[in-house]
């Protein structure tokens, strides 16, 4: 997300500066870089460019996702949220949170999440109060209701609105 945010912030796509702007290691950089040109949100730049320092630019699609990864760092006032932000699952449980749901709800919306793995990311995000959770003495047995909040649910609308 680091780099695509760091592209739409203008940022030159050669790997020298986005490394910088990115904060990651080198292999960490590089990983991401080759998945999201595997994924096509970034492309080799065909023009004329030193072989061994290729230079990367957003495609079509790229550029609607540096969009979303601009205006979800908007969404934190702070830093102090990036390493929750780069667990594997706080982003997909956070984009079908916008609106109350059940366990069982994220969960099927999220295959091939296991329990353990939602149940961790439930609990980090309602630590950080990015997710609310609210028990339904209605229903029978009682069950939990999970929604997003505060910066949880800036990041939601930002997922949600360009997907």
């Amino acid at each position: 997300m680091s780099i695509l945010k760091a592209m739409h912030d203008g940022v030159p796509g050669r790997q020298a500066p986005l490394l910088v702007a990115s904060g990651a290691s080198r292999t960490a950089f590089a990983s991401s870089l080759a998945h999201l040109v595997e994924l096509g949100i970034l492309e080799r730049n065909p023009g004329h460019g030193h072989p061994l320092r290729p230079e990367f630019r957003l495609t079509e699609e790229g550029m609607r996702f540096a969009k979303m990864a601009d205006m979800i760092a908007g969404a934190l006032p702070d830093e102090s949220g990036q390493s929750l932000l780069r667990r594997t699952w706080t982003l997909p449980v956070l984009a079908v949170s916008g609106r109350p749901r059940r366990f069982v709800d994220i969960k099927s919306d999220l295959s091939p999440i296991t329990d353990r793995a939602l149940s961790q990311s439930l609990q980090k995000l309602e630590a950080r109060h990015w997710l609310h959770r609210e028990i339904d003495i209605a229903s029978h047995p009682p069950r939990p209701i999970y929604q997003a909040a505060n910066e949880g649910i800036a990041i939601s609308n930002a997922i949600s609105g360009l997907l």
